[in-house]
């Protein structure tokens, strides 16, 4: 099983969502512990991956040498994917 590890920024992020969004995106980071590519995409040009929660989108950072998912940030769609 893969441990979870945030970043600053995707805390601060969280954080500011309403808390019923919060719930669900920690539901969903929650549900890929076991098997996490079953779940994602990867980020084109990019060594992260994308993980979909309704309208919100996380960027992950899967190192599966030590078995670690790192939340690099998350937000709306619209707007995540212009930073990464």
């Amino acid at each position: 099983m893969y441990e979870i590890i945030y970043h600053k920024l995707a805390k601060k992020q969280l954080k500011k969502l309403p808390k019923e969004i919060q719930i669900r995106i920690l539901k969903t980071i929650e549900r890929i512990r076991v098997r996490p590519h079953h779940f994602i995409k990867s980020l084109s040009g990019s060594k992260y991956h994308s993980l979909r929660s309704g309208d919100y989108r996380i960027i992950l950072d899967i190192q599966n040498k030590k078995l670690i998912i790192f939340v690099v940030e998350l937000g709306l769609r619209k707007k995540i994917y212009k930073n990464v």
